[in-house]
């Protein structure tokens, strides 16, 4: 079974890079931390987003060094 992530805009995937080239193993923390604060501002919809982000950084690094994706 293959996870899938859903994003939103191709911005989100830009904010995923910016914080990976940033922040590198810790950007996944990052990405939740702004969700948790959107989440604590009330703000669902940028919750929802941080929250997807946050996913596809955790997959673009749970692959790293096993096999070449095409």
């Amino acid at each position: 079974m293959q996870d899938h992530v859903y994003l939103a805009d191709r911005a989100a995937a830009a904010d995923a890079d910016e914080l990976i080239k940033l922040l590198g193993a810790h950007a996944a923390s990052e990405a939740a931390a702004r969700a948790r604060s959107s989440r604590s501002l009330g703000n669902v919809v940028h919750y929802c987003r941080w929250r997807q982000i946050e996913r596809l950084i955790e997959r673009l690094g749970a692959g790293r060094g096993e096999a070449t994706l095409h």
